[in-house]
């Protein structure tokens, strides 16, 4: 046997108190476990209706073009909707409609959104503009946005981006990963 080496238990533990004496606990004790990112699983997607569902046929809600779009279904919780709001969750795709006519942002939304559903995205951004440019400086996609939006089930809450990420001219837009109807596109 060593010399250096201790005779039975007893000194282990006293070997051990002698070194850990000067040791000071962490004040931190909250942790936060590791959670991987998940690889998003396709669902099934049938494109041929690709913008049917998004109806024009809904009351106009006359928007200035500097006006904040805001809106939130029942049940989601205000803390969350605020963090959407300041943009603390960061889009996970975005769509950029300048300069498309209404029919073409309808199509490219419809994609969009069957995208971003069909790979359970949490939150996306939709740039539509702030209609400075279009012939009766009226926001028109705006509006449209509004009025497609609302009528989507998976679309939780939606509200203007903050300044720093295109402010009145864009949206930030919180899905559902739940209760996916995938029969929705057929």
């Amino acid at each position: 046997m060593n010399s250096e080496e201790p005779d039975n238990h007893e000194t282990v533990d006293a070997l051990f108190q002698k070194e850990m004496e000067d040791a000071v606990p962490h004040e931190h004790d909250k942790t936060t476990p590791y959670k991987p990112k998940l690889k998003p699983i396709p669902l099934p997607l049938n494109p041929k209706a690709m913008g049917d569902d998004l109806s024009d046929h809904f009351v106009d809600l006359n928007l200035e073009t500097g006006e904040e779009l805001e809106f939130i279904r029942p049940g989601i919780q205000h803390r969350l909707f605020q963090e959407l709001r300041r943009g603390r969750i960061p889009p996970e795709s975005i769509l950029d409609l300048h300069g498309l006519r209404v029919i073409e942002a309808r199509k490219a939304l419809a994609g969009f959104l069957a995208h971003a559903i069909r790979y359970r995205l949490r939150v996306i951004q939709i740039i539509h503009g702030k209609g400075s440019r279009s012939e009766d400086q009226q926001p028109i996609l705006k509006q449209k946005i509004n009025q497609w939006l609302r009528q989507r089930d998976e679309v939780l809450a939606f509200c203007s981006a903050p300044h720093f990420d295109g402010g009145t001219g864009a949206v930030y837009v919180l899905l559902s990963r739940k209760g996916f109807r995938e029969d929705h596109w057929r």
